[in-house]
């Protein structure tokens, strides 16, 4: 899953995008408000890691014209700015969740994914589906019990489809949501990862929507 990370101090943004992606995500930095609100209107993201002081637009500026646009997103503040007010401030603009730094970075990526879950509309920490389960924390899928073993795009693109069961979800869309930006991707990979993931799963766990692209129906259809 794609995150974007707004901070304008740069190596503490770099060091946030490498520890996010050392935990599995696909992980994004831009540096100013303007940077960010053009990417938010560009790019579909799982959710938003957010500072305050921002050059050219404030977070809360940000924050406030993705609400007013009607977008949903998770969007975590991760800001020093500390007292009540500021919090009150954040969460009252739209932030679905805050943390102050210094912050721990395995505390933020599970306040991350729980609120990508809730988006979701699930409780559980795990997916399941069916005798498939797979656990977004511990990045293990088990078929039946079993352990299976996936490469790191075979299980985003299983997190994606899962995520999204029921929905059919386009070539095109699936590689917006496993690829950052400058990532080289195969014209066949896709493809690829599916044939993967129904050998090692099942051939009849994602179905190939012809001229559109793949979904996991739910559960018991």
């Amino acid at each position: 899953m794609r995150i974007l990370i707004v901070e304008d101090d740069r190596l503490l943004g770099e060091g946030i995008q490498m520890g996010l992606r050392q935990a599995g995500w696909q992980a994004d930095l831009v540096s100013d408000g303007l940077a960010a609100r053009h990417a938010l209107a560009s790019e579909p993201f799982a959710a938003l890691v957010l500072d305050l002081g921002l050059p050219r637009l404030s977070g809360l500026e940000v924050l406030k014209a993705l609400r007013s646009a009607g977008n949903a997103l998770p969007v975590l503040i991760l800001t020093a700015r500390d007292t009540p007010q500021d919090v009150v401030a954040g969460l009252d603009a739209g932030a679905d969740d805050y943390m102050i730094k210094p912050f721990n970075l395995g505390e933020l990526t599970a306040r991350l994914r729980a609120l990508v879950r809730r988006t979701a509309g699930r409780a559980a920490a795990e997916i399941t589906h069916g005798e498939l389960r797979l656990d977004p924390a511990s990045r293990q899928v088990t078929l039946s019990g079993q352990p299976v073993e996936l490469s790191m795009r075979e299980f985003d693109l299983l997190h994606e489809l899962l995520n999204h069961a029921g929905r059919v979800l386009t070539k095109a869309q699936i590689e917006e949501r496993l690829y950052a930006w400058g990532s080289e991707i195969e014209s066949n990979a896709i493809e690829v990862h599916i044939h993967h993931l129904r050998r090692k799963l099942s051939p009849e766990l994602i179905r190939t929507v012809r001229g559109v692209g793949y979904l996991i129906p739910e559960a018991g259809k």
